[in-house]
């Protein structure tokens, strides 16, 4: 993937592009204000000192004994006017039939108004133009004001002009003003931009990095986060959980690796020692039977266990909820108990029942509910000590119904409790009394509550070892249903 192409620059360019266009837009906006207003004032500015030359031109011909000469005393006062103002003017002199000005050069040169001037001027209004008057090169601000009369003097129209860069002057001032703004802001926005873009990208980047790790098989990486508590930190806190989730899951997988190894190396090579022995002649025929029961319970407990790991794969992939449906736990507990009477009585043990009488309805599937019974009633069993007591018990708490099994034996050391329900677990006295099994019973008793959303608890203290779990109350047997 191109550089240009990822998420920083396109937040980069996205955000300094929409930062740019702003100040475009507020920049126009501004200009055209400015300008109109500027160029409005101005305007108004040569409108007023248009009137005042006309009035004071006007008042200086009216006065009873006035010495004025109607021409170079009119251009002299308009040169003091033009000094004074920056503004050049031009007044109609009707008894002459010619326009005395400022601009010298304009003397004897026709001049060329405006049509839209002599219809303003016409109907005694001001107006207020650009024009070149048939002389100037470049256009030019114009303002004329009609003609003036008092008695029998009359002067006008008077006509103020001023220069374009003189009337621009203030609004390049503006102009350069927010320029100078415009371009801090962007400056601004860039170092803004390429800070905030990099704090969002390298987190992304990183897990990218940590991701191409995990599919080599390194499972330590992990995304350090500098204390966010945004979405990016969120997302960095979800990432380390499940990079510490498959960390979990590949050591699991390891270690199912390495116990199903040992667990079918073990009958395998018993199986095949045994048979070789037999075939090579070096045991004798009074011993065949014998190392033939060895292969044959070999053999079962090897069926046992793959019989075992199809059981978890298909747990795995069950969906329990379409699966449940109403049924007696109470019942199904008495057909356990009465399974397994054989092998209690095998081993001397009593039991101790608690069981209702009446139907206990629970919410579930019948026959994986009872394999779970059926599995902590043999586990218990199997390492009750000889001539204790084995406890079954069913009980009602509010909407769930509990079950307990409980026998007497050798206490569980606190921190081997929770290994309990591992695949292929076996503590050090279970490898030295169960010979036949594989350590998955107390995992697919898990799965299987798992499976139905319930949990299932260990305890043991003082020899007595309690196992417990619960099932979900049927709506007739629900009082919260009611």
């Amino acid at each position: 993937m191109s550089r240009f192409k990822g998420i920083y620059w396109r937040t980069f360019t996205v955000t300094v592009g929409m930062v740019a266009l702003t100040l475009v837009l507020l920049g126009a906006s501004f200009f055209s204000l400015t300008y109109s207003y500027i160029m409005s004032e101005k305007r108004n500015e040569l409108r007023d000192r248009a009137e005042i030359i006309a009035q004071i031109t006007l008042d200086a011909y009216s006065k009873p004994g006035a010495v004025l000469t109607r021409g170079e005393d009119i251009r002299s006062m308009l040169d003091v006017a033009e000094m004074m103002s920056g503004t050049d003017f031009l007044i109609w002199i009707p008894d002459e039939k010619a326009f005395i000005g400022t601009d010298t050069s304009m003397n004897n040169q026709q001049i060329v108004l405006p049509l839209a001037l002599g219809k303003k001027l016409a109907k005694g209004e001001v107006y207020m133009g650009v024009s070149t008057l048939g002389y100037y090169e470049k256009p030019r601000a114009v303002v004329a004001v009609p003609a003036r009369s008092e008695g029998w003097v009359e002067i006008g129209p008077v006509l103020a002009i001023a220069e374009p860069n003189a009337m621009t002057e203030m609004w390049r001032a503006f102009l350069g003003i927010f320029g100078m703004t415009a371009v801090t802001v962007l400056l601004i926005a860039f170092v803004a931009t390429a800070t905030t873009a990099m704090q969002q990208t390298k987190p992304i980047r990183d897990m990218a990095t940590a991701a191409r790790k995990f599919a080599e098989g390194n499972f330590d990486a992990r995304v350090h986060n500098t204390g966010r508590e945004d979405e990016i930190g969120e997302l960095i806190e979800s990432f380390n959980a499940m990079a510490d989730s498959l960390q979990k899951t590949e050591q699991q997988r390891r270690e199912f690796i390495a116990n199903i190894s040992h667990e079918l190396k073990t009958p395998m090579t018993t199986i095949a020692g045994y048979a070789d022995g037999i075939l090579d002649g070096v045991i004798s025929p009074e011993e065949e039977r014998q190392y033939l029961t060895i292969i044959s319970a070999e053999s079962r407990r090897l069926a046992r266990l793959v019989r075992r790991m199809l059981d978890v794969s298909q747990l795995q992939s069950m969906d329990l909820i379409k699966q449940k449906t109403p049924f007696d736990l109470s019942e199904s507990m008495r057909r356990v108990l009465v399974s397994m009477e054989k092998k209690i009585t095998g081993r001397g043990l009593d039991v101790d029942v608690d069981i209702p009488e009446d139907p206990v309805m629970v919410l579930g599937d019948n026959d994986l509910l009872t394999q779970v019974v059926y599995n902590l009633l043999e586990n218990a069993a199997k390492f009750a000590a000889q001539g204790s007591t084995l406890f079954l018990g069913l009980a009602r708490q509010g909407s769930k119904a509990v079950v307990t099994v409980q026998n007497t034996g050798q206490t569980i050391p606190p921190e081997e409790l929770p290994l309990l329900f591992e695949r292929f677990h076996k503590s050090d006295r279970s490898r030295s009394e169960d010979k036949d099994g594989v350590g998955l019973g107390l995992y697919i008793v898990r799965t299987i509550l798992e499976q139905h959303h319930e949990k299932i608890t260990a305890d043991s203290k003082n020899g007595v070892t309690t196992f417990s779990f619960t099932v979900q109350l049927a709506a007739e047997e629900n009082p919260k249903s009611v």
